[in-house]
């Protein structure tokens, strides 16, 4: 595809749209952030970047570029990590960050419609002060909802609640040609067609960009309680896993982390985590609405783990104690980070049944290819992530076994009936191992979707299945 290079009057016209100087940003105003993203080492700048206001904006912007097949790129906050965002083909990057308003709270159909630049905390903290629950809960906070729906963002809660696509109801987006249209809306059933919504969850703004989202809300659980329970070996803590999920009392979330990388995290806090003795933990959260229920529900799983080997079982039975594991928990990524000169990730999920499988292979993996590979992951619903780390490797020595590495765990997650992304999406970084983990008829129906949504293939090109 033949793209017209942005010009002083294509520069004039954009300023025309938008009336704000100071929301259009070029050349040396364009900071180095706008370049690339959290992790994927994917580098390219916009021409320009537009931080947009409103659905109306964002939609004479899209009509101009249509016209003069101009490549756009949308941008949240930057936190991906497979350069979903990166504008590869340069053009107009839309910045959705000022588009941070919360529009509506109702309370009868249990709704709240946001538009796409509302970081996933100050959405939390604004239902739960209404005493109601919105339960995906990605890692990262200071994501926007317009980027945790673009990659059907899942998290710690997925477990018992589900992922982001579970609370989609209804999104309005502008589409590559410039024109606003809606999906879905506030009621609970909907058999009227394609459904096109869960469609555009996932789709990483290749096919349109959002403008506003219903999503669906929960009452609070009035209790919530955390087990922290450390393991003398990983095999242990792993295989355990399936019986807890086997068992009746399914926790809100279950996930595994390894005294390594619990102490990168205290390193990086600068705080003590409650235990950094063992090898191996598994972290569980329970919630409910009363004390005795989650008491029941906790107690036979803390009495099946130590039935296999658990050296003790922690409660979180204070707000403090609960901040603190949750907080170290959440800065896992960044600690690892900061822990190496340089990174990628692998976010591959697998069944549940082979968690345990999938966990003792990359244990095993570092030592096979001489590399430092540190894990940690949503052992409740399957999804891992793998941190693999160059340190002091030579820049190609470094291509050479991380690409190896990379190769060999999703060959394997494949091998386990698992995909190449639980979370985080394909984006520029993964589309060569999406390509080879799906048949090539899949990958032509992607290819065709897009080019219904967008023929001349200006939106967000280059990613996921794109050439």
């Amino acid at each position: 595809m033949s793209y017209k290079k942005i010009d002083e009057k294509d520069i004039s016209r954009i300023r025309e749209i938008v009336n704000d100087n100071e929301r259009v940003l070029r050349g040396d105003q364009i900071n180095e952030e706008y370049s690339h993203d959290e992790l994927s080492g994917t580098s390219s700048y916009p021409d320009i970047v537009v931080k947009a206001t409103s659905s109306q904006e964002i939609s004479e912007i899209m009509k101009y570029a249509y016209e003069n097949v101009i490549p756009v790129t949308p941008r949240g906050s930057g936190t991906g990590l497979v350069g979903s965002s990166v504008a590869i083909e340069h053009g107009i990057m839309i910045d959705t960050s000022l588009m941070n308003h919360i529009l509506e709270l109702d309370e009868e159909n249990l709704t709240i419609t946001v538009e796409p630049g509302v970081l996933l905390m100050e959405l939390a903290s604004y239902v739960e002060d209404h005493d109601f629950f919105y339960p995906p809960d990605p890692g990262e906070k200071s994501a926007t909802i317009g980027g945790n729906i673009s990659t059907n963002a899942g998290g710690m809660r997925a477990v018992k609640y589900g992922v982001t696509r579970d609370y989609v109801m209804g999104l309005e987006v502008v589409l590559p040609n410039g024109e606003i249209t809606q999906f879905g809306g506030k009621v609970v059933k909907n058999s009227s067609g394609y459904d096109l919504r869960d469609l555009i969850v996932g789709s990483e703004g290749t096919l349109c960009i959002i403008t506003k989202a219903i999503l669906k809300l929960l009452p609070l659980p009035k209790k919530v309680i955390s087990l922290l329970i450390p393991f003398p070996t990983l095999d242990q803590a792993i295989d355990t896993v399936p019986l807890i999920i086997k068992s009746k009392s399914i926790p809100t979330a279950i996930e595994f982390m390894q005294r390594e990388v619990i102490e990168d995290a205290e390193k990086y806090l600068g705080k003590a985590f409650p235990d950094n003795q063992s090898d191996a933990y598994l972290l569980l959260k329970f919630d409910g609405n009363s004390v005795e229920e989650i008491e029941q529900a906790y107690d036979n799983v803390a009495k099946l783990c130590l039935a296999q080997g658990a050296i003790d079982v922690l409660i979180s039975d204070t707000e403090e104690r609960e901040d603190s594991i949750w907080k170290a928990r959440g800065a896992f990524l960044e600690a690892i980070k900061g822990s190496t000169t340089d990174m990628d990730e692998v976010d591959m999920v697998v069944p549940r049944n082979h968690v345990n499988e999938m966990v003792t292979y990359l244990h095993n993996l570092h030592k096979e290819i001489d590399i430092r590979i540190k894990s940690f992951g949503h052992a409740g619903d399957g999804n891992l992530h793998a941190y693999i780390l160059k340190d002091d490797l030579s820049d190609e020595e470094w291509e050479k076994r991380m690409k190896a590495t990379m190769e060999k765990i999703y060959d394997k997650a494949y091998e386990l009936r698992g995909q190449v992304s639980g979370e985080h999406g394909i984006g520029y970084a993964k589309k060569v191992y999406l390509k080879e983990s799906l048949p090539e008829e899949n990958i032509d129906l992607m290819n065709g979707i897009k080019r219904v949504f967008d023929p001349d293939n200006i939106l967000n090109p280059h990613k996921v299945a794109q050439a």
